[in-house]
């Protein structure tokens, strides 16, 4: 537990507000889980949702994507493939296969820019992240959700520069899991609503 003491920090105002504003986010996603997929399937989004907060908030705090929160989040999309009526050992299997099939091309890029660089480009954590994003999501949708969520953090980084006036540099370290974790959420979101309307099958 942690204790503040207002009147040497004077920071409680501030926790509390930036505790409140994450708790008000996390009950909003969590009921737009729920109203988009009603059943199970919705309320295995919103825990799908509270885990990928959980990994932005940390990313952009720590630089670092706990394995703990990942590992939930693959366990959920397990479960997931389980108990939806559809559920089979080739949907089992189809969703494995995605899985691998997302996160490997990160982890050669990891490797081959390792190797080229001398030093890291993208962390172990993003390649568990892309595996979450394919045990969650068609290929098709996870690969939207990768470039957009690499999009997006170099959007953020040039505009994050121009603020403060400072150059842009090649060797910049940004955290990826801000962008992807909630990117996978709303991939996830967006299939459900293709599926409401009939234009998406998935496996």
């Amino acid at each position: 537990m942690v204790y503040f003491n207002r009147n040497s920090t004077g920071r409680e105002p501030e926790v509390i507000q930036s505790t409140l504003a994450f708790a008000v986010f996390v009950f909003v996603v969590v009921v737009t889980s729920l109203l988009i997929a009603p059943g199970a399937d919705g309320l295995l989004g919103a825990y799908l949702a509270a885990l990928m907060l959980g990994i932005a908030c940390n990313d952009a705090r720590h630089y670092l994507i706990p394995n703990e929160l990942t590992a939930a989040a693959f366990g959920i999309a397990l479960l997931r493939g389980v108990i939806l009526p559809d559920a089979s050992v080739s949907s089992m299997l189809w969703l494995l296969f995605r899985a691998s099939a997302v996160s490997l091309p990160l982890f050669l890029l990891l490797l081959f820019y390792r190797r080229w660089r001398g030093r890291d480009g993208l962390g172990l954590g993003d390649v568990k992240l892309a595996a979450v994003a394919g045990a969650w999501l068609e290929l098709p949708t996870a690969a939207a959700v990768i470039e957009l969520a690499a999009l997006s953090a170099i959007a953020a980084y040039i505009a994050n520069a121009l603020v403060q006036r400072r150059s842009l540099r090649g060797t910049a370290f940004l955290p990826f899991g801000l962008f992807m974790a909630p990117a996978i959420w709303v991939g996830w979101l967006s299939e459900q609503l293709l599926l409401r309307w009939g234009y998406f099958w998935p496996g």
